[in-house]
């Protein structure tokens, strides 16, 4: 029986740790987002992630005293993407890779989705968020036109200006995208992408908004939400799983937002799993190629750490991953395809334990619910909890 009833699992998002043996068919060769950092960042320094086993991850010399268990984890499904590398560490392993277009949407999906809509469209390319709303926000502000863009991930974007198309309308026209969007075009997610400014200071709001399929079978927040325990998700975790697993949740507007929320929902939430995203490394910092910017979000979250760790229970577990990489010092904007590394920590964990490489992110939510003592059903991955729970 777990002495454990807690655990907090926090996803640095896109903080990969190493090319996986089949990036380069993702068109990602020697990548490496957390390393490549430290590499080009004089007097790279996270101490507590170094604490909890993080340099033992990333091959840099460590004289720390270990305060925590660690490993590197292997992605099973096909892909690179948020959704993939978040269902995949609650037991819905994908072998299919969503869809993508590179070339932009067919134009039946975008007549289909103009009639029912109502409005107009404009875009319909591969993009950056920031890029297609600079070249194309004065057209949207005239034509009142909805701009539709997608990128190297399976998604379906719509930006509008809040001072034309309100987020509440935002939101319905996105609802109705998701509807489309099924069968062979069932994209991960359709995100609102709402934005402000003028032209030359366009800047997108805080009011993003994800549409995602909801993950195939039962998961590990299926099993904890049956049980009757808390998954309390913190930022972008409810749209991921489109709600599925899910007990209750609070948007994030920042990463540092996000980790305010996570130390006042610990006042409140005392059993099961609190889930909180992190998002700005990815979407400020990845894929806008911002090495420092990268870097300065991480000493951030590793200065939180022992504010977090001092708020913790005896009868709780952190555990701090990734959902796929987004290499900064790469080419393109795309995500990279490359393992994550897991650390856990807390009371009950054995301290300097490297369990090694595991061949799947399931291990995660498979043991959050041996953790949680929970029967698993037919959730996949392999536990560890034996071999660092004492």
């Amino acid at each position: 029986m777990s002495v454990l009833k807690r655990v907090i699992l926090i996803v640095l998002d896109s903080a990969g740790i190493g090319a996986m043996p089949d990036a380069p068919k993702y068109g990602d060769n020697n990548v490496n987002t957390l390393r490549h950092i430290a590499d080009n960042i004089e007097g790279f320094s996270l101490p507590n992630m170094e604490s909890l086993g993080l340099y033992k991850l990333i091959g840099l010399s460590s004289d720390a005293k270990l305060k925590g268990s660690f490993c590197k984890l292997a992605e099973k499904s096909a892909g690179k993407d948020t959704t993939t590398g978040h269902w995949e560490m609650v037991g819905c392993i994908r072998e299919k890779p969503f869809p993508v277009y590179p070339n932009g949407f067919p134009n039946e999906l975008i007549k289909e989705f103009e009639e029912k809509s109502g409005y107009k469209t404009i875009g319909n390319i591969a993009s950056s968020g920031t890029e297609i709303i600079e070249r194309l926000g004065e057209e949207h502000l005239t034509s009142k036109a909805l701009i539709v863009y997608t990128s190297a991930d399976s998604v379906f974007q719509i930006a509008a200006h809040e001072e034309i198309i309100s987020r509440e309308e935002l939101y319905r026209v996105c609802s109705i995208a998701r509807k489309i969007l099924t069968g062979k075009h069932a994209v991960a997610r359709v995100i609102a992408r709402p934005f402000i400014g003028s032209k030359g200071n366009f800047s997108r709001t805080d009011g993003r908004h994800d549409f995602s399929l909801k993950p195939e079978g039962i998961t590990a927040l299926d099993r904890i939400k049956d049980t009757g325990l808390s998954v309390f998700g913190i930022g972008k975790i409810n749209d991921i799983y489109a709600g599925a697993g899910i007990t209750d949740y609070v948007y994030s507007s920042s990463n540092s937002d996000g980790m305010n929320k996570l130390i006042k929902s610990m006042d409140n939430i005392h059993n099961g799993l609190i889930f909180l995203n992190l998002v700005d490394f990815d979407m400020k910092y990845g894929h806008r190629r911002d090495v420092k910017g990268y870097y300065n979000a991480l000493v951030e979250f590793d200065n939180f750490i022992p504010k977090l760790i001092s708020k913790m229970k005896d009868d709780d577990i952190l555990m701090i991953t990734a959902d796929h990489g987004c290499d900064p010092t790469y080419t393109g904007t795309d995500h990279t395809r490359e393992f994550i590394p897991l650390l856990i920590s807390g009371k009950h964990c054995i301290s300097g334990k490297d369990l090694g490489l595991r061949d799947s992110f399931a291990d995660i939510g498979r043991s959050i619910l041996d953790m949680l003592s929970i029967n698993p059903g037919n959730v996949c991955g392999k536990s560890f909890m034996e071999e660092i729970i004492c």
